[in-house]
Parts: C-alpha cells; sequence; structure tokens
C-alpha cells in the first residue's frame, strides 16, 4: 500500500503563487509514476484532469493549461511531491490530488489515464479569485 497525504492549497488572487506538497509513505519504492489532477468544483470525479506527472526517472509532462506556469518536482529522500503553481488563474480553482501507480507508464499517458493511478490522497483546496 501507498499512503499520500497533500498539503499546501489555500485561496490567493490570481497572479498569485502556491506550492501544493504531496507526502508519500508505505511501499514507495515501488512507484513507478506519479501525478496531480485536479477537480473543478462543478465537476464529478469523471471530470478530473491530469494536472502534471513525473516518473522515477525524472521525466515530467504537462497539461496544456498548466505548462509555463506550474512544475512538478519530487524529493525522493523525502518522499514528497511538490507542485510549484505560480501565475494562477481563478480558472485553476479546484480539488488538487495526488495519485501514484505502480504501473509501468510515460508521464505523458500518465495525464491521460487517471484509472491506471491506484493510489489517491484526499485532495486539497485551491481557490483563485479575481
Amino acid at each position: 500500500q501507498v499512503r499520500l497525504v497533500e498539503s499546501g492549497g489555500g485561496s490567493v488572487q490570481a497572479g498569485g503563487s502556491l506550492r501544493l506538497s504531496c507526502s508519500a509513505s508505505g511501499y514507495t519504492y515501488s512507484v513507478t509514476c506519479m501525478g496531480w489532477f485536479r477537480q473543478a468544483p462543478e465537476k464529478g470525479r469523471e471530470g478530473r484532469e491530469g494536472v502534471a506527472a513525473i516518473d522515477s526517472d525524472g521525466s515530467t509532462a504537462y497539461a496544456d493549461s498548466v505548462k509555463g506556469r506550474f512544475t512538478i518536482s519530487k524529493d525522493n529522500a523525502k518522499n514528497t511531491l511538490y507542485l510549484q503553481m505560480n501565475s494562477l488563474k481563478p480558472e485553476d480553482t479546484a480539488m488538487y490530488y495526488c495519485a501514484a501507480t505502480r504501473r509501468s507508464m510515460t508521464p505523458v499517458q500518465a495525464l491521460g489515464v487517471m484509472g491506471l493511478f491506484g493510489y489517491w490522497g484526499q485532495g486539497t483546496q485551491v481557490t483563485v479569485s479575481s
């Protein structure tokens, strides 16, 4: 089992920044890829979209809507995943979830295949006001 706990969400004005963290515990050595997904208030779980992903080699992928503004990174020594979010926009408002998988996939594949992630955190809310 892999346990994920997110933190760092909050309310900011447009143009501001936030850094999300995801602390992983358990059988983290078996994780091949991790990602951040978000779910807007009006959408159900099926509407959850991939934001950024990173594999065990450090390769990354981003949704077009966040490229150039968000950066995903990880600290293997601390078993922690990060998402630095800059130049935030009101449309970034969502619940942000950290996810992990033991399946072999590229970060690009990971963004579009939410169902292959077997481990999820409880989410952290990000609200951006205009």
